[in-house]
């Protein structure tokens, strides 16, 4: 792949545009778009700070059952990179109110035919 097609401005907005939706609703527990927002395939797996959850309906389950408290978080060190038109991977670090623990998110991002969809993501909290 040439290095042009890596973070095409573009792009990048389109996935920085996206992924800051996921976090608003993620904070705001706004089911409906966190649904939408990942990939509806038993193949999207999500290995969380405390589960591992293989496939959407696993995931969707997840969600509709987590606690609804505490979910605001500040997002200190991003990095999106964009491999030409339809790969993407997001890594964040964030804290929560409270907690001196560094919290970590990656995600991979695939443009589907209905727009750009989380395939695979990981959260995990540094002790």
């Amino acid at each position: 792949m040439p290095t042009t097609d890596i973070n095409r401005p573009e792009v990048l907005a389109e996935v920085n545009a996206v992924f800051d939706a996921y976090e608003q609703a993620l904070v705001s527990n706004d089911i409906e778009v966190l649904d939408t927002l990942f990939w509806h395939s038993p193949l999207t797996l999500r290995y969380g700070a405390g589960e591992n959850l293989y496939g959407f309906d696993a995931i969707q389950a997840f969600r509709q059952g987590r606690p609804t408290g505490n979910l605001a978080r500040t997002v200190t060190a991003r990095q999106v990179t964009t491999f030409g038109d339809h790969t993407a991977v997001a890594n964040i670090e964030f804290v929560r109110a409270g907690s001196e623990r560094i919290g970590r998110q990656s995600q991979t991002w695939v443009r589907m035919p209905e727009g750009w969809r989380v395939v695979a993501a990981h959260v995990s909290l540094m002790l």
